[in-house]
């Protein structure tokens, strides 16, 4: 039974991770309907200028904050100089709906290949003044450590945020509205250009907050959360990529469902557990757990 609950709280904290990129690629879906495979390269990015100010500055609380607005700015320059003129260029085109989703991977390459050329190939660490040793209940240690919880009680902020925005503002309503009806809601005053990197930025900051709160416990290299953006993209669309609570619902559930095979199976599964965990998930309810078919949820 210990091993049971020690594996629910592994998997607890390693699904928040996820919940974060796979919320930081459900907002810019939601927001410009596009897959963001660079949110990887962007988080990456945005680490790097997170480790730098630690360096400076000798203050990871200071660096954290100064990593999500890294990564805020990074996204919206995304969006504006490349993702927004290409837009433009390729609509009517034959390739006007795949033409971003391969910019995005074009995007990742190059964030990566500039990060090897400032900061080389070496691994670095990036450190939390948190503890990773687990709690003592006790005589017992458990596998929930400080830096654990910072990781959950970041998510769960985070989600709560955007939550209120995407449900209680005007800004969440002329987000939705742009992302599903642009031209409509360009007549009705919605500066839709702005609106969308505003997305951009939201996700941009989600996906930093990720690689600032997860590097402490790996390590920082140009690619070092390839991974995070596969589990955050299974994690997305096993819980429905127009739902906010589904990104963290499959968040949770892949890593819950991770730190199962890891400690009941092995290692040499796991990475084809998610897809296989996807396919299951998408024979069952192809719109997601969270998913409501054509309609857009809130």
């Amino acid at each position: 039974m210990t091993t049971f609950f020690n594996t629910i709280l592994v998997g607890i904290s390693s699904g928040s991770i996820y919940a974060l990129m796979s919320l930081s690629l459900v907002l810019v879906w939601r927001s410009t309907r596009v897959v963001n495979f660079a949110a990887a390269g962007q988080a990456v990015l945005s680490t790097y200028l997170g480790y730098e100010a630690m360096s400076r500055l000798h203050n990871y609380w200071l660096s954290l904050p100064i990593a999500v607005i890294a990564g805020a700015l990074i996204s919206a320059i995304v969006e504006s100089f490349v993702m927004r003129p290409l837009a433009k260029r390729s609509k009517g085109s034959p390739v006007e709906s795949i033409a971003p989703v391969i910019a995005t991977l074009g995007i990742l390459g190059l964030i990566r290949g500039i990060a090897g050329l400032v900061w080389g190939n070496t691994f670095l660490q990036y450190t939390s003044p948190l503890s990773s040793k687990g709690f003592m209940i006790g005589h017992t240690t458990i596998p929930f450590s400080p830096l654990n919880a910072a990781i959950v009680i970041g998510a769960a902020i985070v989600l709560a945020f955007f939550a209120a925005i995407f449900r209680f503002t005007r800004l969440g309503l002329a987000l939705r509205a742009a992302s599903f009806q642009p031209e409509i809601s360009r007549l009705s005053g919605i500066r839709v250009d702005r609106i969308r990197t505003i997305g951009w930025a939201f996700a941009g900051a989600a996906g930093a907050l990720a690689g600032a709160l997860v590097t402490p416990t790996t390590y920082l290299s140009p690619n070092s959360l390839d991974l995070l953006l596969v589990s955050g993209f299974v994690a997305a669309v096993i819980g429905g990529l127009e739902s906010l609570i589904g990104a963290v619902v499959g968040g949770l559930v892949l890593g819950v469902g991770f730190a199962f095979i890891l400690q009941y199976i092995g290692s040499e599964v796991t990475f084809s557990a998610a897809f296989i965990i996807l396919i299951i998930v998408l024979f069952i309810r192809p719109q997601g757990i969270f998913g409501r078919g054509g309609s857009r949820e809130a």
